[in-house]
């Protein structure tokens, strides 16, 4: 890519050396038309400036994304790689040892924990994969909202902390019915959940709520975490993008969450925005018309 961009560049100089030089030529073979050729050569410098331009624009934001490919792909091989790791542990020890029915339990516990989270995250790829190339066409059907982020809620909660309470601090209105992809939506409070766990420091409370007002459904997920930065907000819902930088950065993620979150709702007429928690962190609050 950087030789790619040093011969762009070469050709664009090299170009209007050519033109000033030919123009240089013209006047000389015809001071009487200087007008005329300044006139028409100011022209298509203008067109041919503004033509570079968009070509670097382009050629920039395509080194981007394929900057952002490869930190996605270190990301998913990190990100399959730790609980296929802690499975296989848990596994052999279970095998090789003497345990007792609890420990037993116990381990098989979080193996089934790690295989929810690669389940989450194949799900959020082929999602993100199909959204992609329009073939998911979003079946929406009536259901109780209420229970499905309850049960979220319940499966992501953490209590093993030094301090010893739950982390997720739930607050949901029963019976709220909905009408839209089950499937799709289940995606879209898993991420906002996690994301707001994973940014959070350890037995920091992440506090969810769900209600109806004004005959509006909200969903809300407040952390106490890092935050984000006023010139991030605009940009967390694009595919790929972290926030943060790449070489800084300690969370685990893919950079598809927060991209699948806004593409799904878009497509139930919801809006999502984030604003800054106080004393710290985000809320990310979701609304249903």
């Amino acid at each position: 890519m950087k030789r790619s961009l040093v011969i762009f560049y070469a050709i664009i100089i090299y170009a209007l050396a050519e033109l000033m030089w030919w123009g240089y030529m013209l006047v000389n073979l015809q001071p009487r038309r200087f007008a005329m050729i300044m006139g028409e050569g100011s022209m298509f410098v203008i067109v041919f400036l503004l033509g570079a331009y968009h070509m670097h624009a382009s050629v920039k934001k395509e080194r981007k994304l394929m900057e952002q490919k490869k930190n996605f792909l270190l990301s998913v091989t990190h990100e399959l790689k730790s609980p296929l790791a802690s499975i296989k542990i848990l596994l052999q020890t279970i095998q090789k040892r003497d345990l007792t029915k609890a420990q037993i339990l116990d381990f098989i516990d979080k193996s089934l924990l790690d295989v929810e989270r690669l389940d989450d995250m194949v799900e959020n790829m082929l999602l993100a994969s199909k959204i992609d190339n329009r073939s998911y066409t979003f079946p929406k059907a009536q259901f109780n909202l209420s229970v499905l982020v309850d049960s979220i809620v319940n499966r992501l909660q953490i209590t093993k902390c030094d301090c010893n309470q739950q982390i997720i601090n739930a607050e949901i209105e029963p019976k709220i019915e909905i009408t839209g992809d089950k499937f799709a939506l289940t995606s879209v409070v898993t991420n906002l959940v996690e994301n707001a766990v994973k940014y959070s420091k350890p037995c920091m409370a992440v506090d969810v709520k769900l209600f109806q007002k004004d005959g509006k459904v909200f969903f809300q997920v407040a952390d106490h975490g890092i935050g984000i930065s006023d010139s991030e907000k605009t940009r967390i819902f694009d595919k790929f993008y972290r926030v943060g930088s790449e070489d800084t950065r300690n969370t685990k993620g893919t950079g598809l969450g927060l991209y699948i979150v806004k593409e799904v709702l878009d497509k139930h007429q919801a809006s999502i925005r984030v604003k800054d928690n106080r004393p710290a962190g985000s809320v990310f609050e979701v609304v249903f018309a």
